[in-house]
C-alpha cells in the first residue's frame, strides 16, 4: 500500500515507432547507413517501463529495426539494454495494423533512419491524427518530429500546421548531423509546413510542450522529454 499522501500512477499503453530504414540517400547520392538512435530509444523505453508502463514497438511493415552505427560509441550501455529487449526489437508490430485506441501515447524516437520512411508513411499519418483528434500524448523527439509530416487531413492540410515544438535544429544537421549533404532539413520543412519551431542552444537539453504534443530537440534532450512524458501521463490517469 502507498504512503499516506502519496499517488501510484496508472499503467499506460505507450506505443513507440521506430524507423525500419536502414540507409539516407544524401544530396549527392551516397548512402549514408543510418537507422534509430540508440540512446534515445533506450532512455525512451527504460524510463517509461521503469515508470510502470507497457511500450510497444512498431515499425511500418514489421521489419526489425536497424540500430544507427554512429549511436553505439565506445559506451556499452547501449548495447546492453538493447540487447535486454531484443524480443521486442525482433517481432515488432506493423505499422498498418496498430489500433491507435489502444494506447494513451505515441513516441517517435529519432536517428536520420525517420527521414527515410515514417516522414511519408501513410500508415503512421493515419496514428497520428487519430491520436491527435483523441488527445492522446505525441512524443516526437530529435529526427522523429519527421514523422509528423507523415499527417495530412482529409481536406490536404497538415495536421500539426500552427503547432509549437521543437527538433533536431538545421544549425545542430551542420554542424554534426550529416552536414552539407543532408537531402533536406527537417527543421526548414516542418517550418515551411506551418509548425512553429522552438528551438534552444545546439547539444543542450530542450523540450517544448503544447497540449498534446511533447518534443525534443537533439539526443541531449531524451531524458528530459520522457520525463516530461512520464509527467503528462500521470496527469491523464
Amino acid at each position: 500500500m502507498p504512503a499516506a499522501g502519496t499517488q501510484t500512477q496508472r499503467m499506460s499503453n505507450i506505443l513507440m515507432v521506430v524507423t525500419a530504414a536502414e540507409s539516407l540517400i544524401l544530396a549527392d547520392g551516397t548512402v549514408h547507413p543510418t537507422g534509430f538512435w540508440a540512446e534515445e530509444l533506450v532512455v525512451a523505453h527504460r524510463d517509461l517501463t521503469a515508470a510502470g508502463h507497457v511500450v510497444a514497438i512498431a515499425t511500418p511493415g514489421g521489419i526489425r529495426p536497424t540500430v544507427d552505427p554512429g549511436s553505439l560509441g565506445d559506451d556499452s550501455t547501449w548495447t546492453t539494454y538493447l540487447a535486454s529487449i531484443d524480443d521486442l526489437l525482433e517481432s515488432p508490430i506493423a505499422l498498418d495494423t496498430v489500433d491507435v485506441s489502444e494506447y494513451s501515447a505515441v513516441v517517435l524516437p529519432g536517428g536520420h533512419g525517420p527521414m527515410t520512411d515514417l516522414a511519408t508513411d501513410e500508415s503512421l499519418g493515419a496514428i497520428l491524427t487519430a491520436a491527435d483528434q483523441h488527445g492522446a500524448l505525441i512524443a516526437p523527439f530529435c529526427h522523429g518530429p519527421a514523422g509528423l509530416l507523415s499527417a495530412t487531413a482529409a481536406d490536404g492540410s497538415f495536421v500539426f500546421a500552427g503547432r509549437r515544438l521543437t527538433v533536431f535544429t538545421d544549425e545542430e544537421e551542420l554542424a554534426g548531423g550529416t552536414g552539407v549533404k543532408s537531402p533536406w532539413f527537417v527543421e526548414t520543412v516542418l517550418r515551411n509546413r506551418g509548425v512553429v519551431i522552438d528551438s534552444g542552444s545546439p547539444w543542450s537539453s530542450h523540450v517544448v510542450r503544447d497540449g498534446n504534443l511533447i518534443s525534443g530537440q537533439n539526443p541531449q534532450s531524451s531524458v528530459a522529454v520522457t520525463a516530461a512524458l512520464v509527467s503528462a501521463l500521470a496527469e491523464q490517469n
